[in-house]
C-alpha cells in the first residue's frame, strides 16, 4: 500500500492513555459497532496501528445466559493484548452478573458500558443514551459494575452521548457520577440521541466535559474522519484520546494514519484500487475464520462493507451490485479481478463521512420517562424485564 506524506504539522504531545493497569501507547480507541468490530475487523485495524480495539456490544442478559452469539462476540484472538468488551444493560443486577462473569472467568481485560446507543429498540427500553436521564438507575448500574470489575483489577469505562435532546442533556451529571463511582475513563460522543448520527458533533461539549473532570481521562468521539480530525479534536478539546467509529468503516488503515499523526509523522495511507481489493479479500478470509468456516454467513456479513471500501473509487454500478451480492470467496475473487485494478487513489472522494447518518428524530422512550430524573414505581418494576436478548446498536 502506498504511504505518502502530507504537509508537516507540529508534533502532538499526547501521553499514552492509562486505564487502570492498562497502558494504551497510541491513545486511540476503536468504537464498538454492531456487526462490524468483530475479531476479523479488529485484526485488520491492529495490523495498521496501535490503539484499543473494542468488540461489538453485547447485551448483559445474553451474556449471562451464555447464548452462542454472545460468546462469539466476546471472543478474542490469542494475540489481542487487551481483550476489550462492551456491555449493554438496563438492570443493575444483570449488568453486575455479566461483569462478574467476565472477571471471574478471565474473559476480558477492559470493560466498557454502553450509554450512547441511540437506536430505538434500545432507547424505548430505557437503555443506551436514554438511561443517564435516570440518575438513580445510572448510578446503580455504574457503581455495581465498577465494584464487580475491581475484584479482578479490570478497568471499567463508560461511553455516552450529550443527552436525549438539547432540552434533556445528561453528560455533565453522568460524567461526575461515573467519576465518583471509580470508572477508569469517560468517553463522550458529541451528539444527542435525537441527532442519531446526523448533523455535526459538538466538540465544545467534549471540551466542557474535559474541563469538568480534570481527575480522570476523558475521550472524544464524533466526526473523526481522518488523522487530521483527531489531532484537531485533541487540540481543541484537550481530551486524553479519541474514539473512532464510522470513520474507519472500509478504512482499517486509518489506524495507521492515526498512529503516525500522534507520533508526529506526516505519513498517510493512500491505497490504489488493487490494494483495496486485496484488503477486501483478506477481510473476507478473516470473516470466514470468525464465523467458524461458515463461508456463506461470512460473505453475507462482508457485503455491508463493500460500499465503504470502494467509496470514491471508479467502480461501475454493475460491479458494485455484484460485490454487494457475493456468496463465496471464489465469487468474490472473480468479481474483484474484474475491477480496473490499476486505478490510483482517488483522493478526497475516498475520504470524509461514511456510513448511515440517519436524520434527527424524536427518541423512542419508555412511558413518562422525561417527567422525572428518578425512576417511578412502574418504571422500576419494568426495568428488570427490559433487558434485550439480542445484541445490536
Amino acid at each position: 500500500m502506498t504511504v505518502t506524506a502530507t504537509p508537516p504539522a507540529p508534533k502532538l504531545e499526547l501521553p499514552p492513555l492509562k486505564l487502570g493497569p492498562i497502558t494504551v501507547d497510541t491513545p486511540v480507541i476503536l468504537a464498538p459497532m454492531a456487526g462490524i468490530t468483530n475479531s476479523a475487523f479488529r485484526r485488520l485495524c491492529r495490523e495498521y496501528g496501535g490503539g484499543l480495539y473494542v468488540a461489538e456490544m453485547v447485551t448483559s442478559r445474553a451474556l449471562v445466559e451464555r447464548t452462542p452469539e454472545s460468546l462469539r462476540i466476546i471472543s478474542h484472538d490469542d494475540d489481542e493484548k487487551v481483550r476489550s468488551v462492551q456491555l449493554y444493560g438496563v438492570d443493575p443486577v444483570t449488568v453486575g452478573q455479566a461483569v462478574r462473569m467476565l472477571v471471574e472467568e478471565d474473559r476480558a481485560d477492559h470493560i466498557d458500558l454502553n450509554f450512547g446507543c441511540p437506536v430505538p429498540k434500545v432507547t424505548r427500553r430505557g437503555g443506551g443514551s436514554a438511561l443517564p436521564w435516570k440518575t438513580d438507575l445510572f448510578t446503580s448500574i455504574v457503581q455495581t459494575a465498577v465494584k464487580e470489575a475491581s475484584k479482578g483489577n479490570v478497568p471499567l469505562t463508560i461511553k455516552m452521548r450529550k443527552g436525549i435532546d438539547d432540552d434533556h442533556l445528561t453528560y455533565l451529571d453522568a460524567g461526575r457520577i461515573a467519576r465518583d463511582a471509580g470508572v477508569a475513563a469517560v468517553a463522550l460522543h458529541g451528539r444527542t440521541a435525537a441527532q442519531f448520527y446526523s448533523g455535526q458533533a459538538d466538540w465544545t461539549a467534549i471540551a466542557r466535559l474535559r474541563e469538568a473532570l480534570p481527575d480522570i481521562p476523558v475521550l472524544g468521539n464524533g466526526d473523526i474522519w481522518s488523522a487530521e480530525d483527531a489531532v484537531r479534536m485533541v487540540r481543541e478539546t484537550g481530551v486524553d484520546g479519541v474514539v473512532v467509529g464510522r470513520g474507519c468503516q472500509g478504512r482499517p488503515w486509518l489506524f495507521g494514519d492515526l498512529m503516525a499523526a500522534f507520533e508526529g509523522s506526516d505519513a498517510r495511507h493512500k491505497p490504489a484500487l488493487r490494494q483495496v481489493a486485496e484488503g477486501v479479500y483478506r477481510h473476507a478470509e478473516l470473516m470466514v475464520e470468525t464465523f467458524g468456516n461458515d463461508e456463506g454467513k461470512a460473505l453475507r456479513e462482508i457485503r455491508k462493507h463493500m460500499a465503504w471500501y470502494f467509496k470514491g473509487y471508479v467502480v461501475g454500478s454493475e460491479l458494485r451490485t455484484k460485490l454487494a451480492m457475493v456468496t463465496s470467496l471464489e465469487v468474490l475473487r472473480d468479481t474483484l479481478d474484474q475491477l480496473d485494478l490499476g486505478s490510483p487513489y482517488p483522493g478526497v472522494d475516498a475520504e470524509g463521512p461514511r456510513g448511515r447518518a440517519g436524520s434527527p428524530k424524536k427518541p423512542a422512550l419508555p412511558k413518562d420517562w422525561l417527567e422525572s430524573r428518578a425512576m417511578n414505581a412502574a418504571q422500576s418494576q419494568d426495568i428488570s424485564a427490559a433487558e434485550l436478548d439480542v445484541s445490536g446498536g
